[in-house]
């Protein structure tokens, strides 16, 4: 019998699966899609994430990020990670590191889509496969989550992201963050001659329309458009818990409140790892609790600022906020990286 079985073949699986294979576990990933997976995401990843991956044994190749800046109109504010830097990594780079060391380790990549689960006292079935545990990595839109009945209504704001990359050098080692009453642009290096521009927003428009709100970013970035415009959303999701027997949901499966802080991947991968942990300890009951712990800061600070962001009043005053008051800008970069 299968140990783990993971459905979904993004970060957060390709992670659960890694680190349940480091554990000596026979790990099977279950994905519709080819790697590399591609998907809407801002592709900067935090020091945090970072070090996870590195734990992990993956090191994907990308651009050093040095810190946080702040963006409206003439105004800035930023702010500089202590100690090691961020990177800047196109997803299909992340997607294809994460499945070379996967199967480095032996896991094992089966083509298709898990779409009802089965439990029984000592195992459970999905996929046409059984195994002992099943981690659910299937993304903001989890069947999985669904057919457990773990999903909650969401609360306001409904917000969606939309990325596309531009044919441009970088011109900071920053993650870039433009602010306007009505949504972010955030801009990260991901390449020598490459950007990533992700827009998150409560309106639904065209990535160029977003743009718009930005006149100085559109007019460096207009012309030099590389590939198609990838969308997510609604974002926020709410589980009533993140584990139902013998399945525990991971990363943007155990529920999400939004990219404005820029902690996707290291959250993926440390709840990836928890969830593996309480498995190899015989406690999968001890995962909940500890994945509360794991997502608590993020939880909090997303919801505050996601709150000010949603508001055309207090969204106007938060690079001024940050600019008068750096160290305390300093301060929550700090708590996030």
């Amino acid at each position: 019998m299968i140990d783990i079985l993971v459905a979904g073949g993004g970060p957060a699986g390709l992670a659960a699966a890694v680190w349940a294979a480091s554990a000596g576990l026979e790990a099977v990933v279950v994905e519709p899609r080819a790697a590399p997976v591609d998907k809407a995401c801002g592709e900067g990843i935090m020091p945090s994430g970072v070090a996870a991956l590195k734990a992990l044994g993956v090191a994907p190749a990308g651009r050093e990020l040095q810190g946080i800046r702040y963006v409206q109109g003439a105004r800035r504010a930023e702010a500089r990670f202590r100690g090691s830097p961020g990177l800047g990594v196109r997803r299909t780079e992340l997607s294809a590191a994460l499945h070379r060391r996967a199967a480095d380790l032996g896991v094992r990549f089966v083509a298709g889509r898990v779409d009802g689960v089965r439990q029984e006292e000592d195992r459970v079935t999905a996929a046409g496969l059984t195994a002992r545990w099943l981690i659910a990595a299937d993304g903001l839109h989890s069947p999985t989550r669904r057919a457990l009945g773990l999903e909650r209504a969401a609360a306001p704001p409904r917000r969606y992201g939309l990325r596309r990359h531009y044919r441009v050098p970088p011109w900071t080692d920053f993650v870039e963050v433009h602010w306007s009453p009505y949504g972010e642009a955030y801009v990260t290096p991901v390449g020598d001659g490459l950007v990533g521009v992700a827009v998150l927003s409560g309106h639904r428009r065209s990535h160029g329309e977003h743009l718009d709100a930005f006149p100085a970013l559109a007019r460096a970035l207009r012309g030099r458009e590389d590939g198609a415009v990838r969308g997510a959303g609604p974002l926020r999701r709410t589980v009533s818990t993140p584990g139902a027997g013998r399945v525990l949901l991971v990363g943007d499966a155990a529920g999400y409140v939004d990219a404005l802080t820029g902690e996707g991947v290291a959250l993926a991968a440390a709840t990836a790892t928890a969830a593996v942990d309480c498995l190899v300890a015989g406690r999968p009951g001890a995962y909940p609790a500890r994945w509360a712990r794991l997502t608590r800061r993020h939880r909090l600070l997303t919801r505050a600022l996601v709150g000010l962001a949603g508001r055309p009043v207090t969204a106007r005053m938060i690079v001024p906020a940050a600019q008068c008051l750096p160290p305390l800008f300093g301060a929550a970069v700090r708590v996030l990286q």
